[in-house]
């Protein structure tokens, strides 16, 4: 016998007329309507689909054991929720096995935060399973509000409300616009993220959007005991909010603007030096590579543009900018900014500035002190630094300076040693270096140095297997002189 199909139907956001007219087909052509409660037994999915539903269907109402309430159960809540999916999918199942066709209904969009996705993962490998998309709460909140949320190159960030308040700050500081799900007894966490992020003047709360009972406010203007569960916060799009504000004359520059390029050191805060960190502290505005970015902690008022990592100088533009209408910007890079970083970019596009900008270097603990300090001392006498990446200069430069520093039995910290696009140039790189050492030539291989995946591998230049590297390694090749003795290596200073 042919088994049913399971469909999970997206009901928008609440306003029977805004679900989709394939949503209201299949809910009106099913054969099994089933439908998520709370144990007071209501559904707010089911009263949305009504309308649309017909005598003769058969009702599976699966009743949570839990919601915000706790539970003797052994596993705690996850286990409760977990045995209970396993039970509600056991139930369709009997339903898909005799024949039937079930609709699982699922406010909003079956794959945004919605319930039908636990169901959709424990059947699709036995029944055949298909989602319908709804309008999700996001963009009707962003319609009542009357409001765009995105446009242009702008980027929109969801998030829920149950991740910590300083993780929340971080990410709403690092986008454009934002949507804030799951509020209720989360409200304080998100009010005090959005305040933290400088945004909460821009945050809109939206309560049940599209249904009679909606409520839109200023965020900032909420009573806390007033918020539930189907409400969220909404930062639309600046770039709208810019051009509907009121038009306000420009300050005059401000001399006391200046862009501050600080190094951040090669992994956490124990990396970075107390004039770094004060510099941060400082900073109006953080400018920086994402990454980079996500390391400096939020902080009130502190604004953050976070790029790519190939727009080098149109960070430092952006820099420059800012600072010359007086803001105080850190621009921010890893380990030390002057070692193949943004302090040569800022100030070779500070060079062409007509009106200069103050510019101040701060150094950082760079990646091949910190990888040497791991093994011991194998810079202890003359060495040099070259990066591998030929993306800013022709391999042929590379290759003659690897040969010179090899022929000047210089050790070699060799930076961005291979990334996915670039493998070639390592097994290069230790070719040339074996025409002036030995098989023997001890090489660190350093990865991630003071970060979680950290790990250091000491090897010789006959063994070292290039394949291992990519761009998170730094690379150390011994000179003719460094040594390995009782784990560690080292270069003496006295020939």
């Amino acid at each position: 016998m042919k088994t049913g199909k399971l469909w999970g139907v997206g009901l928008g956001p609440g306003d029977p007329e805004l679900m989709t007219v394939k949503a209201a087909r299949l809910i009106g052509e099913a054969d099994v309507i089933a439908y998520h409660c709370a144990r007071h037994g209501r559904s707010i999915a089911r009263s949305v689909a009504e309308p649309y539903l017909r005598e003769g269907q058969v009702e599976e109402r699966l009743m949570y054991p839990v919601t915000t309430e706790g539970t003797d159960h052994p596993g705690g809540y996850e286990g409760a929720i977990a045995e209970f999916y396993e039970l509600s999918a056991k139930r369709l199942a009997e339903h898909l096995d005799a024949g039937r066709d079930v609709v699982l209904l699922c406010e909003g969009d079956p794959f945004f935060f919605g319930s039908y996705m636990y169901m959709h993962e424990r059947l699709t490998d036995r029944y055949e399973a298909e989602a319908v998309p709804g309008v999700t709460s996001v963009s009707a909140a962003s319609a009542v509000l009357g409001k765009p949320l995105v446009q242009r190159d702008e980027v929109l960030t969801v998030l829920p409300g149950t991740l910590p308040a300083p993780e929340l700050a971080r990410r709403l500081a690092d986008t454009q616009a934002a949507a804030v799900m799951k509020l209720g007894r989360t409200f304080g966490s998100v009010r005090e993220a959005l305040a933290e992020s400088g945004r909460l003047d821009e945050a809109y709360y939206v309560e049940r959007a599209t249904w009679p009972a909606q409520r839109v406010e200023p965020f900032a203007e909420v009573d806390p005991s007033s918020v539930p569960y189907f409400s969220l916060a909404l930062v639309p799009s600046p770039a709208y909010a810019a051009r509907k504000s009121p038009v306000v004359s420009e300050p005059a520059a401000s001399e006391g603007g200046e862009v501050v390029v600080v190094g951040l050191g090669p992994a956490g805060p124990e990396w970075l030096t107390p004039e770094a960190a004060e510099a941060l502290t400082e900073a109006s505005d953080i400018v920086g590579y994402g990454p980079y970015v996500a390391k400096v902690p939020q902080r009130a008022g502190q604004v953050r543009h976070a790029s790519g990592n190939r727009v080098e100088a149109d960070r430092a533009r952006h820099a420059l900018e800012l600072a010359a209408s007086g803001a105080r910007v850190a621009v921010v890079s890893s380990g030390d900014p002057g070692v193949f970083a943004m302090a040569s970019a800022v100030l070779e596009q500070a060079a062409a500035l007509e009106e200069p900008v103050r510019v101040r270097v701060l150094p950082g603990v760079t990646a091949a002190s910190a990888a040497a300090s791991r093994v011991g001392a194998p810079l202890g006498h003359d060495y040099c630094v070259l990066s591998l990446s030929d993306r800013l200069k022709p391999w042929d430069v590379i290759e003659r300076r690897l040969d010179a520093a090899g022929a000047a039995d210089l050790v070699v910290a060799l930076y961005n040693p291979a990334s996915k696009t670039r493998t070639s140039q390592l097994v290069r790189a230790r070719e040339v270096l074996l025409r002036h050492r030995s098989l023997e030539t001890p090489v660190v291989v350093a990865r991630d140095v003071g970060g979680d995946a950290e790990s250091v591998l000491v090897t010789t230049l006959g063994e070292f297997d290039p394949g291992v590297v990519d761009m998170r390694c730094l690379v150390i090749v011994g000179s003719s002189r460094t040594r390995v003795d009782h784990g560690f290596v080292w270069t003496p200073r006295s020939y």
